[in-house]
Protein backbone atom coordinates (compact mmCIF):
# COMPACT_ATOMS: atom_id res chain seq x y z
CA UNK A 1 0.00 0.00 0.00
CA UNK A 2 2.82 2.26 0.86
CA UNK A 3 4.71 1.35 -1.90
CA UNK A 4 1.57 2.31 -4.82
CA UNK A 5 1.22 5.62 -2.53
CA UNK A 6 4.97 6.30 -3.29
CA UNK A 7 4.56 5.83 -6.77
CA UNK A 8 1.38 7.51 -7.27
CA UNK A 9 3.19 10.74 -5.61
CA UNK A 10 6.28 10.52 -7.61
CA UNK A 11 4.04 10.17 -11.28
CA UNK A 12 1.99 13.34 -10.22
CA UNK A 13 5.22 15.57 -9.24
CA UNK A 14 6.72 13.55 -12.27
CA UNK A 15 3.94 14.51 -14.26
CA UNK A 16 3.98 18.24 -13.29
CA UNK A 17 7.75 18.74 -13.45
CA UNK A 18 7.32 17.66 -16.99
CA UNK A 19 4.27 20.41 -18.05
CA UNK A 20 6.58 23.02 -15.98
CA UNK A 21 9.19 22.40 -18.40
CA UNK A 22 7.10 22.26 -21.56
CA UNK A 23 5.70 25.96 -19.88
CA UNK A 24 9.60 27.07 -19.79
CA UNK A 25 10.71 25.79 -23.05
CA UNK A 26 7.20 27.40 -24.71
CA UNK A 27 8.14 30.54 -23.19
CA UNK A 28 11.85 30.53 -24.12
CA UNK A 29 10.42 29.94 -27.78
CA UNK A 30 8.08 32.69 -27.58
CA UNK A 31 10.70 34.74 -26.33
CA UNK A 32 12.77 34.12 -29.25
CA UNK A 33 9.99 34.38 -31.79
CA UNK A 34 9.26 38.16 -30.35
CA UNK A 35 12.87 39.03 -30.52
CA UNK A 36 13.37 37.36 -34.58
CA UNK A 37 9.55 39.02 -35.23
CA UNK A 38 11.48 42.39 -35.12
CA UNK A 39 14.01 41.53 -38.10
CA UNK A 40 13.16 41.75 -41.78
CA UNK A 41 12.47 38.04 -42.38
CA UNK A 42 16.00 36.87 -44.38
CA UNK A 43 18.26 38.24 -41.53
CA UNK A 44 15.57 36.82 -38.72
CA UNK A 45 16.50 33.34 -40.96
CA UNK A 46 19.72 33.66 -41.71
CA UNK A 47 20.41 34.78 -38.14
CA UNK A 48 18.19 31.27 -37.01
CA UNK A 49 20.49 28.99 -39.22
CA UNK A 50 23.70 30.75 -37.72
CA UNK A 51 22.85 30.04 -34.11
CA UNK A 52 21.49 26.31 -34.99
CA UNK A 53 24.77 25.55 -36.75
CA UNK A 54 26.63 26.51 -33.40
CA UNK A 55 24.04 25.12 -30.82
CA UNK A 56 23.50 21.86 -32.79
CA UNK A 57 26.24 19.57 -32.10
CA UNK A 58 25.87 20.56 -28.57
CA UNK A 59 21.77 18.46 -28.39
CA UNK A 60 21.71 14.95 -27.17
CA UNK A 61 19.65 14.42 -30.75
CA UNK A 62 23.36 15.20 -32.34
CA UNK A 63 24.86 11.76 -31.69
CA UNK A 64 21.89 10.28 -33.16
CA UNK A 65 21.98 12.16 -36.48
CA UNK A 66 25.66 11.42 -37.11
CA UNK A 67 25.22 7.65 -36.12
CA UNK A 68 22.01 7.81 -39.09
CA UNK A 69 24.22 9.51 -41.30
CA UNK A 70 27.43 7.27 -41.27
CA UNK A 71 25.48 4.20 -41.59
CA UNK A 72 23.30 5.66 -44.39
CA UNK A 73 26.29 6.82 -45.74
CA UNK A 74 29.52 4.67 -45.25
CA UNK A 75 31.28 6.03 -48.38
CA UNK A 76 31.45 9.66 -47.04
CA UNK A 77 34.44 10.80 -44.67
CA UNK A 78 33.92 12.11 -41.47
CA UNK A 79 34.29 16.34 -42.25
CA UNK A 80 31.12 15.05 -44.65
CA UNK A 81 28.87 13.59 -42.36
CA UNK A 82 29.28 16.65 -39.78
CA UNK A 83 28.78 19.21 -42.92
CA UNK A 84 25.22 17.52 -43.86
CA UNK A 85 24.39 17.22 -39.87
CA UNK A 86 25.27 21.55 -39.72
CA UNK A 87 23.30 21.75 -42.80
CA UNK A 88 20.43 19.93 -40.76
CA UNK A 89 20.64 22.17 -38.02
CA UNK A 90 20.50 24.88 -40.09
CA UNK A 91 17.25 24.06 -42.17
CA UNK A 92 15.24 22.89 -38.90
CA UNK A 93 16.13 26.54 -37.23
CA UNK A 94 14.73 28.10 -40.30
CA UNK A 95 11.46 25.88 -40.63
CA UNK A 96 10.88 27.57 -37.24
CA UNK A 97 11.26 30.61 -37.91
CA UNK A 98 9.53 30.53 -41.10
CA UNK A 99 6.40 30.06 -39.35
CA UNK A 100 6.64 33.93 -38.04
CA UNK A 101 7.01 34.63 -41.48
CA UNK A 102 5.02 32.13 -43.63
CA UNK A 103 2.50 34.54 -45.27
CA UNK A 104 5.88 36.59 -46.81
CA UNK A 105 7.34 33.86 -47.70
CA UNK A 106 4.35 32.27 -49.90
CA UNK A 107 4.40 34.64 -52.71
CA UNK A 108 3.80 32.75 -55.65
CA UNK A 109 1.31 34.07 -58.18
CA UNK A 110 0.53 32.07 -61.02
CA UNK A 111 0.08 35.29 -63.23
CA UNK A 112 3.07 37.18 -61.83
CA UNK A 113 5.92 38.20 -64.51
CA UNK A 114 8.65 38.00 -62.13
CA UNK A 115 10.13 35.27 -59.94
CA UNK A 116 9.30 35.28 -56.55
CA UNK A 117 10.98 33.48 -53.11
CA UNK A 118 8.68 30.48 -54.32
CA UNK A 119 8.59 28.85 -57.91
CA UNK A 120 6.38 25.32 -58.66
CA UNK A 121 7.10 22.84 -60.40
CA UNK A 122 3.77 20.33 -61.97
CA UNK A 123 1.59 23.11 -61.88
CA UNK A 124 -0.09 21.02 -64.59
CA UNK A 125 -0.81 18.31 -61.29
CA UNK A 126 -1.97 20.72 -58.98
CA UNK A 127 -4.32 22.05 -61.45
CA UNK A 128 -5.91 18.36 -62.68
CA UNK A 129 -6.22 17.25 -59.03
CA UNK A 130 -7.87 20.65 -57.90
CA UNK A 131 -10.35 20.05 -60.88
CA UNK A 132 -11.31 16.11 -60.48
CA UNK A 133 -13.90 15.26 -58.65
CA UNK A 134 -12.40 12.06 -57.27
CA UNK A 135 -10.38 11.53 -54.10
CA UNK A 136 -6.60 11.97 -54.63
CA UNK A 137 -3.52 11.27 -52.23
CA UNK A 138 -0.20 13.47 -51.73
CA UNK A 139 2.76 12.42 -49.68
CA UNK A 140 5.75 14.00 -48.59
CA UNK A 141 8.67 14.33 -46.18
CA UNK A 142 10.43 16.19 -43.62
CA UNK A 143 12.23 17.68 -46.47
CA UNK A 144 12.77 21.83 -46.46
CA UNK A 145 9.89 23.78 -45.75
CA UNK A 146 7.32 20.88 -46.01
CA UNK A 147 4.33 23.20 -44.61
CA UNK A 148 4.51 25.53 -47.64
CA UNK A 149 2.92 22.58 -49.50
CA UNK A 150 -0.54 22.96 -48.37
CA UNK A 151 -0.56 26.79 -48.69
CA UNK A 152 0.34 25.90 -52.95
CA UNK A 153 -2.57 23.57 -52.82
CA UNK A 154 -4.90 26.35 -51.37
CA UNK A 155 -3.72 28.76 -54.28
CA UNK A 156 -4.34 26.64 -56.78
CA UNK A 157 -8.03 25.56 -55.63
CA UNK A 158 -6.95 22.28 -54.67
CA UNK A 159 -9.16 21.36 -51.38
CA UNK A 160 -6.66 19.24 -49.16
CA UNK A 161 -6.78 17.79 -45.57
CA UNK A 162 -3.56 17.32 -44.25
CA UNK A 163 -2.74 14.94 -41.11
CA UNK A 164 -0.12 16.77 -38.82
CA UNK A 165 1.79 15.48 -35.55
CA UNK A 166 1.63 18.15 -32.90
CA UNK A 167 4.46 18.58 -30.86
CA UNK A 168 4.65 16.61 -27.62
CA UNK A 169 4.66 20.17 -25.89
CA UNK A 170 1.06 21.57 -25.61
CA UNK A 171 1.83 25.28 -25.16
CA UNK A 172 3.93 25.18 -28.33
CA UNK A 173 1.34 22.94 -30.55
CA UNK A 174 -1.28 25.32 -29.34
CA UNK A 175 0.78 28.01 -31.23
CA UNK A 176 1.89 25.84 -34.10
CA UNK A 177 -1.63 24.73 -34.89
CA UNK A 178 -3.10 28.35 -34.96
CA UNK A 179 -0.14 29.41 -37.23
CA UNK A 180 -0.61 26.37 -39.53
CA UNK A 181 -5.20 26.47 -39.58
CA UNK A 182 -4.32 29.95 -40.95
CA UNK A 183 -2.88 29.58 -44.20
CA UNK A 184 -2.93 25.68 -44.70
CA UNK A 185 -6.64 24.84 -44.37
CA UNK A 186 -8.29 21.76 -42.83
CA UNK A 187 -5.53 19.91 -40.70
CA UNK A 188 -6.04 16.73 -38.90
CA UNK A 189 -4.04 15.78 -35.49
CA UNK A 190 -2.32 12.04 -36.07
CA UNK A 191 -3.70 10.45 -33.15
CA UNK A 192 -6.36 7.52 -32.65
CA UNK A 193 -8.83 7.37 -34.83
CA UNK A 194 -6.97 9.70 -38.04
CA UNK A 195 -6.92 6.57 -40.39
CA UNK A 196 -10.45 6.57 -40.10
CA UNK A 197 -10.98 10.36 -40.73
CA UNK A 198 -8.80 10.39 -43.60
CA UNK A 199 -10.84 7.49 -44.84
CA UNK A 200 -13.83 9.44 -44.48
CA UNK A 201 -12.23 12.59 -45.94
CA UNK A 202 -11.66 10.34 -49.37
CA UNK A 203 -15.06 9.07 -49.22
CA UNK A 204 -16.85 12.23 -49.54
CA UNK A 205 -14.26 12.56 -52.19
CA UNK A 206 -11.53 14.84 -50.88
CA UNK A 207 -8.05 14.87 -51.15
CA UNK A 208 -5.13 14.38 -47.87
CA UNK A 209 -2.06 15.29 -47.14
CA UNK A 210 0.61 12.73 -45.43
CA UNK A 211 4.29 12.77 -44.47
CA UNK A 212 5.08 9.46 -44.45
CA UNK A 213 8.96 9.21 -43.61
CA UNK A 214 8.62 8.74 -39.77
CA UNK A 215 9.02 5.57 -37.63
CA UNK A 216 5.40 4.00 -37.24
CA UNK A 217 6.13 1.13 -34.17
CA UNK A 218 4.64 -2.33 -34.67
CA UNK A 219 4.53 -1.28 -38.64
CA UNK A 220 5.28 -3.12 -41.71
CA UNK A 221 8.95 -4.58 -42.21
CA UNK A 222 10.25 -2.13 -45.00
CA UNK A 223 13.66 -0.74 -45.25
CA UNK A 224 14.72 3.15 -45.91
CA UNK A 225 18.46 3.92 -46.88
CA UNK A 226 18.86 -0.14 -47.06
CA UNK A 227 18.18 -0.83 -43.32
CA UNK A 228 15.55 -2.65 -41.56
CA UNK A 229 12.74 -0.17 -40.55
CA UNK A 230 8.71 0.08 -39.73
CA UNK A 231 6.84 2.31 -41.76
CA UNK A 232 3.08 2.69 -41.62
CA UNK A 233 0.64 1.02 -43.71
CA UNK A 234 -2.25 3.26 -43.86
CA UNK A 235 -1.75 5.64 -46.86
CA UNK A 236 -0.98 1.88 -49.10
CA UNK A 237 -4.21 0.72 -47.22
CA UNK A 238 -6.51 3.68 -48.34
CA UNK A 239 -4.94 3.82 -51.77
CA UNK A 240 -6.09 -0.02 -52.35
CA UNK A 241 -9.48 0.64 -50.90
CA UNK A 242 -10.72 3.96 -52.54
CA UNK A 243 -8.27 3.19 -55.76
CA UNK A 244 -7.40 6.68 -55.72
CA UNK A 245 -4.13 8.25 -57.54
CA UNK A 246 -1.32 9.11 -55.32
CA UNK A 247 1.22 11.71 -56.19
CA UNK A 248 4.35 13.02 -54.36
CA UNK A 249 5.06 16.22 -53.57
CA UNK A 250 7.97 17.94 -51.87
CA UNK A 251 9.50 21.35 -50.86
CA UNK A 252 13.52 21.84 -51.60
CA UNK A 253 15.33 24.85 -49.92
CA UNK A 254 16.90 26.87 -52.32
CA UNK A 255 19.57 29.64 -51.89
CA UNK A 256 18.47 33.00 -50.99
CA UNK A 257 15.48 31.79 -48.46
CA UNK A 258 13.86 30.61 -51.49
CA UNK A 259 11.88 28.00 -52.28
CA UNK A 260 10.55 25.05 -55.25
CA UNK A 261 7.13 23.23 -54.80
CA UNK A 262 7.35 20.25 -56.66
CA UNK A 263 4.25 17.83 -57.59
CA UNK A 264 5.82 14.70 -59.58
CA UNK A 265 4.24 12.08 -61.81
CA UNK A 266 1.22 9.78 -59.89
CA UNK A 267 2.82 6.67 -58.98
CA UNK A 268 2.34 3.25 -60.71
CA UNK A 269 1.28 1.33 -57.67
CA UNK A 270 2.31 -2.08 -57.30
CA UNK A 271 -0.70 -4.59 -57.46
CA UNK A 272 -1.43 -8.23 -56.22
CA UNK A 273 -2.11 -11.21 -58.61
CA UNK A 274 -5.63 -10.40 -58.17
CA UNK A 275 -5.01 -7.03 -59.12
CA UNK A 276 -5.69 -4.87 -55.90
CA UNK A 277 -2.74 -2.38 -54.82
CA UNK A 278 -0.11 -4.40 -52.80
CA UNK A 279 -0.10 -2.61 -49.57
CA UNK A 280 3.45 -4.20 -48.07
CA UNK A 281 4.89 -2.82 -51.84
CA UNK A 282 3.32 0.19 -51.83
CA UNK A 283 4.85 1.26 -48.91
CA UNK A 284 8.10 0.18 -49.54
CA UNK A 285 7.51 2.91 -52.77
CA UNK A 286 6.75 5.53 -50.77
CA UNK A 287 9.98 5.17 -48.56
CA UNK A 288 12.17 4.52 -51.89
CA UNK A 289 10.80 7.98 -53.52
CA UNK A 290 11.19 9.35 -50.06
CA UNK A 291 14.83 8.28 -49.64
CA UNK A 292 15.40 9.59 -53.59
CA UNK A 293 14.95 13.17 -52.16
CA UNK A 294 16.90 12.52 -49.09
CA UNK A 295 19.56 11.63 -51.20
CA UNK A 296 19.48 14.38 -53.35
CA UNK A 297 19.23 16.55 -50.71
CA UNK A 298 20.44 15.55 -47.01
CA UNK A 299 20.96 18.52 -45.14
CA UNK A 300 17.84 19.23 -45.54
CA UNK A 301 16.18 16.03 -44.12
CA UNK A 302 15.93 15.31 -39.67
CA UNK A 303 18.30 12.94 -39.49
CA UNK A 304 18.04 13.11 -35.85
CA UNK A 305 14.71 11.46 -35.64
CA UNK A 306 15.02 7.40 -34.98
CA UNK A 307 13.43 6.41 -38.02
CA UNK A 308 15.01 2.90 -38.17
CA UNK A 309 14.25 2.24 -34.42
CA UNK A 310 12.36 -1.20 -34.53
CA UNK A 311 10.01 -1.52 -31.46
CA UNK A 312 11.32 -4.41 -29.05
CA UNK A 313 7.62 -5.95 -29.48
CA UNK A 314 8.29 -6.76 -33.11
CA UNK A 315 12.05 -7.93 -32.08
CA UNK A 316 10.79 -10.37 -29.30
CA UNK A 317 8.15 -11.25 -32.17
CA UNK A 318 11.44 -12.35 -34.80
CA UNK A 319 13.26 -14.09 -32.43
CA UNK A 320 10.34 -16.48 -31.37
CA UNK A 321 9.98 -16.78 -34.78
CA UNK A 322 13.51 -17.68 -35.42
CA UNK A 323 13.99 -19.71 -32.27
CA UNK A 324 10.21 -21.57 -33.56
CA UNK A 325 12.33 -22.53 -36.99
Amino acid sequence: MFKKARRDLAFRYGRQLRQLNYWLVARAAMLIISVLRLLPADSALNFADRIARRIGPWVGRHDVALDNLRKAYPEKSDGEIQAIASDMWGNMARLAAEYIFLDALFDYDPAATKPGRVEVKGIEHFVEIAGEQKPHIVFTGHLGNFELLPVAAATFGMNITALFRPPNNPYLADYILSTRRSTMGSLLPSSTGASFALAGVLENGGNIGVLVDQKFSNGLDTTFFGRPCQSNRVLATLARHYECDVYPARCVRLPGNRFRLEIEDKLSLPRTSSGSVDVHATTQLLNDVVERWVREDPGQWMWFHKRWEITGGRRKRRAEATEAG
